[in-house]
């Protein structure tokens, strides 16, 4: 594993990491200036950060969490901050396609934002917030399926008491059938674990 050169916090020289500049070097030609102009600049805001590699892509740490990440692609680089930092409108979108060295944000505002993460962070709330995922809606019951449960009153007890999820599981796996033979093994085959209490996946449930 590639190791850090640790230094010091305020020491002259960054922490980095090699892996970065492999990553760096290994980039497109659009790519290697803006990488390596963020690089420095996020070292210059913030003189402790750590260099790491996080999913294949270079990753900067402020008190052991994910401040900045940076990532290249064939047409476009980009960078973000992990924390729930004030940008403005656009602006996040902007960050995430960089051609080119014009695309990139001055020195101070970048400065500004690195300094915004820092005091996330250090009051405590240095997780990204993301926004709870809308629930699913309850599941279509095929309609093969609904009648099959009309006459069995204990399969039917047992699909009522799943959650959604699981439900979701057997409604979907029969509406997947392509061929009304398949449909019809499957609502045979449902009925008979539902019976026995067992969910869709009930095999894999103590692998």
């Amino acid at each position: 594993m590639a190791s850090n050169r640790n230094l010091a916090q305020g020491a002259a020289s960054p922490t980095t990491d090699p892996r970065v500049d492999a990553y760096i070097a290994a980039s497109p030609d659009y790519a290697r200036p803006i990488l390596t102009s963020l690089r420095t600049q996020i070292h210059a805001a913030c003189p402790a950060v750590v260099e790491t590699i996080k999913w294949s892509r270079p990753a900067f740490l402020y008190q052991g969490q994910i401040m900045v990440g940076l990532s290249a692609f064939k047409a476009h680089a980009a960078f973000g901050f992990w924390q729930d930092v004030a940008y403005r409108p656009g602006e996040r979108d902007a960050f995430d396609h960089l051609t080119g060295m014009a695309d990139l944000p001055d020195a101070a505002r970048i400065a500004e934002l690195t300094h915004e993460a820092m005091a996330l962070i250090d009051a405590g709330k240095g997780k990204m917030a993301r926004p709870k995922a809308a629930p699913k809606p309850e599941p279509e019951v095929p309609a093969a399926l609904a009648a099959a449960l009309e006459s069995d009153a204990k399969a039917k007890a047992a699909f009522v008491a799943f959650p959604p999820s699981c439900r979701r599981e057997y409604c979907e796996w029969i509406a997947d059938a392509k061929r009304d033979e398949t449909r019809a093994k499957r609502v045979t085959q449902t009925i008979e674990w539902l019976r026995e209490g067992k969910r869709r996946n009930w095999k894999y449930e103590n692998c």
